[in-house]
C-alpha cells in the first residue's frame, strides 16, 4: 500500500513546523482551511499516561507514567515516504507505536515515537527515568538542607551519622515531599526549608515519668531495630535502583514493598546477631544522659557495619524469581499484641490485664515510632476509629502502603500474592510481639461497585475454617476462636459482625494537572476481610488467592452490618447460627466445599477479561491447598474427642 497515509503524534522538536518540513518534506498548519497536499492539517492533542524526559538536555523522550500527560500535536495524513524519513531522523532510541491521543473533538489513533527503555538505560543510566530524576534531585536538596542545619562544616563520622539520623526522624516529611513533587511543579528551597525546619524529636519528657520508666528500654529496642531496618532499606534502594525499578510493575503500588521486604528478610535471617546489637546499644547508651537521636545514630552505624551487599542482592534475586504478579491490587494490615483479644477489653479496666513489656503501645507516639515505622505503615489501633497522634493503648498495627494515618491515604502494597504473604510473614517475625489478627484487602473493579451480594453461610463457614483460628477452647473443645471469643463481633451483637467490609483507598496527593480535580483512578473501592487469625507459622498465599477468586467471581457485600440486620431480620438468625457453629463447629458438607472451590477457580480463571493471569499450575496449587485445608478441618473435627 504505497499510498497509505498515517496520523502522527509529535511532542518534541517536530512540533516546530520548520523542523518537521526539513525532515519530512511537508509543513503543517493548525488552521484546517489552510491545509493542502503539501501543508498537512494538525491539531493540539494529549497523550495520557506518559511524561516527557530529557536526560541529554537535547531531545525529549516519552516514558510511561500513570498520572502523566504529554501535550503535542497530531498531524494527519502523512504519506508513507515521509514517515520513512522521520524514522531515520528519530534514530535508535525510539520505538514507533500506535497510541490513542485525545483531541478537542475525540480520540484519535496515531503513530508516536516513544522511548526504547533498554537503549535509554544503556545510554543514560539512571538519568532516563523521570521519576528517579525528580526523586534524586529532591533528596539531594533535602540532604543539603540537613547538612547546613546539622553541625555545619563538621564532616567527622559522628557528624555524618547525626545527619543520617536527622533525616530518619524527618522520614515521613521527606516521603510526603517526594510523593507531592510527582503531582506538582518542583518546590522552592524556601518551601522545603519550611517543611523540614521542625524541632528535633525528644524523649526526655519520659525520664521522670514513673509510669513510663519501666518501658523505656523496651521501646528503645524497637527504635534501634527499626533504625537498622530503615538503614538497610535505604542502602538497598541506593545500590539496587534498577533491580527495584524492574520489580515495581506500576506506580500505583507502594514503591517500598520490595526493598522493605528484602531488608526484613535480611534482618530476620540473622535475628540473633541483630538482637545482640540491640542489647549492646541499650547497655552502652544510658538513656538518662542521651536522647532519641543517639539511639538512631547507633542503629545506623550498626547497620552500616553489618550490611552485606551480596546478601542484599541474593534477597532481591530471590524475590524476583518468586513474583507471580496478578491484576488485582492487594493490601494487608498486621495486628500484633501481647494481650491478644483481651487488648480491647483491658482498655477500660484500670487494674485489669496489662502488657508488661509495652503497656499496649501507650508510648508509641512518644518514641516517634509512627515516623520510624512509616515504611511499614505503623500505628496504634484501639478499634475506636480514632486517627489522632495521641497516647492510647491498643494493637500494634503495620500496613505496608499506608501513607497517611489521619487522611487514610494509602496505596496497594502489591498485586502479587507471594509478595503480600512474604510481607505478612516477615513483619510478624520482625516484631517481638505476639501475632493477633490479619486483615486482607482487595481492590474492587468499577463494574462490581453497587452490585455486591451477601456471601452464603456455607461460604462464610469455609472462610472461617481457613482462617478463623481453629483451636481448643478452655474447656478442651474445638472452636473458631476469632468468633468464639467475640473478636470479630461489633460492640454489641445487634450491631453486626466485623467479618468483612467495603472501604475506600485514596493514594493521590495534590490536584490534577487539568481541571483542578482529583483523577477518578486515584480513589479506589476496596473490600477488606477482617476475620483472619494471624499466625507466624501460616502460609497465607493460598488464602490470598482463594479470597481473590471469591472477590472476582462472587463480588461479596459487607457481612453483616447493623443496617443489614435492621433491613433483614433473617440475618439475625444467620448470625446466631454462625455463632453457635463457631462455638461448637461441625464438619462442612462436601457439596458446600465443592461449590466454594469451584467459585474460587472461576474467579482466578477470569481475572483478566475472562482469562487467567496466573499460570495454571500456580492456581491449581493454591486451589488444591485450599481444598486440602478444608478437608483437614473436617477431619480434625471428626477425630476430636474433647
Amino acid at each position: 500500500m504505497p499510498n497509505k497515509c498515517f496520523n502522527l503524534f509529535v511532542y518534541g522538536s517536530l512540533r516546530d513546523s520548520i523542523i518537521f518540513e526539513s525532515v519530512s518534506g511537508f509543513s503543517f498548519t493548525t488552521t484546517k482551511e489552510e491545509s493542502s497536499e503539501a501543508k498537512l492539517f494538525a491539531e493540539p492533542a494529549f497523550l495520557d499516561k506518559y511524561r516527557k524526559v530529557s536526560p541529554d538536555n537535547i531531545y525529549y523522550y516519552a516514558m510511561p507514567y500513570e498520572p502523566g500527560r504529554i501535550e503535542g500535536f497530531v498531524i494527519y495524513n502523512i504519506p508513507r515516504r515521509a514517515i520513512a524519513e522521520i524514522d531515520r531522523y528519530e534514530g535508535k532510541r525510539y520505538k514507533k507505536e500506535t497510541v490513542r491521543v485525545n483531541t478537542a473533538n475525540n480520540f484519535v489513533e496515531a503513530l508516536a515515537y516513544l522511548a526504547k527503555p533498554e537503549k535509554m538505560e544503556e545510554d543514560f543510566g539512571d538519568r532516563w527515568h523521570v521519576n528517579l530524576i525528580e526523586e534524586l534531585w529532591l533528596r539531594k536538596r533535602i540532604e543539603q538542607f540537613i547538612e547546613a542545619k546539622t553541625r555545619p562544616g563538621d564532616h567527622t563520622e559522628d557528624a555524618n551519622l547525626e545527619r543520617l539520623a536527622e533525616r530518619e526522624l524527618l522520614g515521613t516529611t521527606e516521603r510526603d515531599l517526594v510523593i507531592s513533587q510527582y503531582r506538582h511543579t518542583p518546590f522552592s528551597d524556601f518551601y522545603i526549608e519550611q517543611e523540614l525546619a521542625k524541632p528535633r524529636p525528644s524523649i526526655r519528657h519520659l525520664y521522670n515519668d514513673e509510669k513510663a520508666i519501666p518501658y523505656i528500654n523496651n521501646y528503645l529496642g524497637i527504635v534501634i531495630k527499626n533504625g537498622i531496618l530503615s538503614r538497610f532499606e535505604e542502602l538497598i534502594r541506593s545500590k539496587y535502583r534498577f533491580q527495584l525499578e524492574h520489580l515495581n510493575t506500576s506506580k500505583r503500588y507502594f514503591d517500598h514493598s520490595f526493598s522493605i521486604l528484602a531488608a526484613l528478610r535480611m534482618i530476620n535471617s540473622d535475628e540473633k546477631a541483630v538482637n545482640m546489637l540491640i542489647q549492646q546499644g541499650i547497655e552502652k547508651i544510658d538513656y538518662k544522659s542521651h536522647d532519641l537521636i543517639d539511639y538512631i545514630k547507633y542503629a545506623i552505624k550498626a547497620a552500616n557495619e553489618i550490611f552485606d551487599t551480596r546478601l542484599a542482592k541474593n534477597q532481591l534475586d530471590f524475590i524476583a524469581s518468586n513474583i507471580r504478579t496478578g491484576l488485582t491490587p492487594l493490601g494487608a494490615e498486621v495486628e500484633l499484641s501481647n494481650l491478644g483479644y483481651k487488648t480491647i477489653s483491658s482498655l477500660g479496666s484500670p487494674a485489669g490485664i496489662k502488657d508488661d513489656i509495652y503497656d499496649s503501645f501507650y508510648y508509641f507516639y512518644d518514641f516517634h515510632l509512627d515516623i520510624l515505622t512509616w515504611r511499614l505503615g505503623g500505628c496504634v489501633d484501639n478499634h475506636s476509629g480514632s486517627t489522632e497522634k495521641s497516647r492510647r493503648r491498643g494493637f500494634l498495627e503495620m500496613a505496608p502502603g499506608r501513607l497517611n494515618i489521619a487522611g487514610e491515604l494509602s496505596m496497594a502494597a502489591t498485586a502479587d500474592p507471594w509478595t503480600l504473604n512474604q510481607l505478612i510473614n516477615q513483619i510478624t517475625k520482625f516484631f517481638d510481639v505476639k501475632p493477633h489478627s490479619l486483615h486482607l484487602s482487595f481492590q474492587m473493579r468499577k463494574n462490581q461497585i453497587g452490585k455486591q451480594k451477601l456471601l452464603p453461610v456455607g461460604f462464610v463457614k469455609c472462610l472461617l475454617a481457613l482462617g478463623g483460628g481453629l483451636e481448643q477452647n478452655p474447656a478442651g473443645k474445638m472452636w473458631l476462636s476469632r468468633l468464639g471469643q467475640a473478636e470479630i463481633l461489633s460492640k454489641q451483637d445487634s450491631e453486626g459482625l466485623a467479618f468483612s467490609l467495603t472501604g475506600k483507598r485514596k493514594w493521590y496527593l495534590g490536584d490534577n494537572e487539568v481541571g483542578g480535580r482529583v483523577p477518578s483512578h486515584a480513589v479506589n473501592q476496596v473490600y477488606q476481610y477482617k476475620f483472619i487469625r494471624l499466625d507466624v507459622r501460616a502460609n497465607y498465599e493460598p488464602l490470598i488467592l482463594c479470597l481473590k477468586g471469591i472477590q472476582i467471581a462472587y463480588n461479596p457485600a459487607d457481612y453483616i452490618t447493623a443496617e443489614q440486620l435492621r433491613e433483614s431480620p433473617e440475618l439475625m438468625d444467620e448470625l446466631i447460627q454462625l455463632k453457635e457453629w463457631a462455638a461448637n463447629p461441625k464438619p462442612i458438607s462436601p457439596k458446600t466445599i465443592n461449590k466454594f472451590i469451584e467459585t474460587v477457580r472461576l474467579g482466578l480463571m477470569t481475572e483478566s477479561r475472562g482469562k487467567a493471569v496466573h499460570k495454571l499450575h500456580y492456581m491449581e496449587w493454591a486451589i488444591n491447598s485450599t481444598n486440602v485445608q478444608l478437608r483437614l478441618f473436617n477431619k480434625i473435627l471428626s477425630n476430636h474427642k474433647g
